[in-house]
């Protein structure tokens, strides 16, 4: 019997989830961050495509299931407390974001004289709409 111990070195949080980051392997730029259970993680190294959890939809998360914006798992690392996971992949498409960017972080912090306010800085690479067919 096998077992997965390098699981276990996985700090879970109380709801037995870790957070996840996707890293653009190439550029290194962050291209979002996720919640994955040992489930996911666990299929995440067997399939080698990013599966997180979705916690609005209390189920497993194949990136890319409804856009085919997919992330091709390049190398995954644990952080020092063990409570955060890395995945440098390939993002197919080029857009991991659901509002059609490449990269979640879309928004910067911009403060003006000391009138702070978030400013989008990233173009829309596709509209939703036709990624998804609604939004």
């Amino acid at each position: 019997m096998t077992t997965n111990h390098w699981l276990d070195e996985v700090q879970w949080n109380e709801d037995g989830l870790v957070t996840a980051i996707a890293q653009d392997h190439k550029t290194k730029e962050v291209l979002m961050l996720a919640w994955m259970n040992r489930e996911s993680l666990a299929l995440t190294l067997k399939e080698q495509v990013a599966i997180y959890w979705s916690r609005s939809r209390s189920r497993l998360w194949r990136k890319g299931e409804s856009s085919g914006h997919t992330q091709r798992l390049i190398e995954c690392r644990l952080d020092c407390d063990g409570d955060a996971i890395l995945l440098k992949v390939e993002q197919i498409g080029g857009i991991a974001c659901h509002t059609g960017r490449k990269s979640c972080f879309y928004r910067r912090l911009r403060d003006n004289h000391g009138e702070a306010s978030w400013h989008y800085e990233d173009p829309v690479l596709q509209d939703p709409a036709t990624i998804y067919g609604h939004q």
